[in-house]
């Protein structure tokens, strides 16, 4: 059965050019998460990982803190929070 893609509004509140990712809101759910863009094949998108409230607050306080959570997203340790299931053809992060 195919999995049901849920759409999100995503409006970021701090971007990291540096560390490239991004904290954020989703307008549609109000949950917060933290993104960062990712390349397959055909395109580039971002991953979206839900974050606690708790986590949230204090990561936009110092953003700094967060790089250590992004990284290992990218190694794919938090999958079980993604926000939107990857498709087969799942890109790597950039």
């Amino acid at each position: 059965m195919p999995s049901v893609v849920s759409r999100m509004k995503p409006r970021d509140e701090y971007f990291s050019r540096e560390d490239r990712y991004s904290l954020g809101v989703d307008e549609e759910s109000g949950r917060t998460y933290a993104s960062f863009p990712v390349n397959s094949s055909a395109v580039t998108y971002e991953e979206f990982y839900e974050l606690s409230a708790d986590q949230y607050r204090r990561w936009l306080a110092d953003p700094v803190i967060a790089v250590a959570f992004i990284e290992e997203c990218r190694r794919h340790e938090h999958d079980d929070l993604l926000m939107q299931q990857p498709g087969w053809n799942r890109g790597t992060p950039v």
